[in-house]
């Protein structure tokens, strides 16, 4: 086996033990802080995630003062994790990125991946198309893409040593009064981040025959 050859696969058992070891966590040690300059070290790699048109719909809301994540709390039914965690960070999906366009594939042809003519036609047909959609079917786009990234930044924050638990049940109108949301932003989930003070309990899932099918379900 050659060096590039051994290096390749230690690199894929190193990501499939990431993949093995995220556990939700629910209890955190309040003492670890994560630094600003860490929190965006992480975020700016989620954002790597794919997303509708490359449209990036998602936004965050890291909310990591104490007397913020008190506020959260009974928003979020009184779930401890919420002011034990380091931070906690709220995905939201933005239902107008299709404004966001025009920037995003000005960014393709500076970058050399797109030639000018072929950027202005998607911006065209982008904006043309996600204008003209119902707002529930613009909110099943973000919330699609919003799952995308939060699976992609609990596996990078387990990478790094930290713990994660993705959480829905809250109160979405509380908290988007509370945070002053605007109109066109939809709160897709909470994500608490931290140092597990108890580890996450692994759990069991179905076996494969029960959830896979080849060319017709059965």
């Amino acid at each position: 086996m050659s060096e590039t050859t051994l290096l390749n696969a230690q690199e894929t058992a190193l990501f499939f033990d990431v993949i093995k070891e995220r556990h939700s966590v629910r209890s955190y040690d309040p003492t670890v802080k994560i630094s600003r300059e860490e929190m965006n070290e992480m975020l700016q790699l989620a954002t790597l995630a794919p997303s509708s048109s490359n449209l990036q719909p998602w936004r965050f809301l890291v909310i990591d003062a104490d007397d913020l994540k008190q506020q959260l709390l009974p928003i979020a039914f009184n779930q401890q994790q919420v002011v034990e965690a380091s931070a906690v960070i709220a995905i939201l999906g933005d239902l107008k990125s299709y404004e966001k366009a025009s920037q995003i594939y000005a960014q393709a042809v500076e970058a050399g991946y797109m030639a000018q003519d072929v950027a202005t036609s998607f911006v065209d047909r982008t904006v043309s198309m996600y204008s003209s959609l119902s707002d529930e079917h613009r909110k099943q786009i973000v919330v699609t893409d919003g799952g995308l990234i939060a699976m992609q930044l609990m596996l990078i924050a387990r990478a790094k040593g930290y713990d994660t638990v993705p959480m829905g049940g809250y109160d979405k109108v509380k908290f988007a009064e509370a945070y002053q949301l605007p109109d066109h932003y939809v709160s897709v989930m909470l994500l608490a981040i931290g140092k597990a003070a108890k580890p996450g309990h692994p759990t069991k899932r179905l076996p494969l025959e029960d959830v896979v099918s080849y060319n017709q379900l059965t």
